[in-house]
């Protein structure tokens, strides 16, 4: 019998599967594959169409269920609206990216593949909205990540100086014994 992951199991495996594809992203563009050839850019373009499933997974959890965790008893005053405005700040940050992502593909001028074999979307050859949305894809994505060192920030304070154990809520039980 197949037996369905607990709701926070699951988000777990989630959110450690993106942290290296965010840094991946936030160090890495296309442009710095393209010198090592067509290999390489499939295998960034690969990378980018699991970080977009995993975006719109999250997101569409959230729009299900709302957020998963709840501030801690020892938040108060700032310090709570932070934890909920922190965490729908990096759900919809990551839908931004997939929409945006899209419409780069809709306003593209040829046919872009996800992966090499998904279609983005049909090519309509805006060239001028293309290159508008490609700046936003951009800075959508680097504030995406500077909320996601925040947020990370935010917990490991609650951590040390609450001891309200947020690091433990979200890492896998192996890492508990150095927390």
């Amino acid at each position: 019998m197949i037996t369905r992951p607990h709701r926070r199991s699951a988000l777990k495996v989630l959110h450690w599967s993106m942290v290296p594809l965010l840094v991946w992203f936030t160090l890495v563009t296309p442009d710095d594959v393209l010198p090592f050839g067509q290999a390489a850019f499939q295998f960034h373009s690969i990378l980018a169409l699991i970080f977009v499933t995993f975006c719109l997974l999250w997101t569409a959890d959230y729009l299900r269920r709302g957020l998963a965790s709840r501030p801690g008893p020892k938040l108060k005053g700032w310090a709570r609206h932070a934890h909920q405005w922190l965490h729908k700040a990096l759900i919809w940050g990551l839908f931004g990216v997939a929409i945006t992502g899209f419409l780069l593909g809709l306003t593209s001028t040829t046919l872009l593949k996800a992966g090499g074999f998904l279609p983005i979307a049909p090519p309509l050859g805006l060239k001028e909205a293309n290159d508008i949305i490609g700046q936003i894809h951009i800075y959508e994505f680097y504030l995406l990540a500077l909320i996601a060192v925040i947020h990370a920030t935010f917990h490991i304070w609650r951590h040390l100086r609450l001891r309200d154990n947020a690091l433990r809520i979200m890492a896998p039980k192996a890492l508990h014994r150095y927390l």
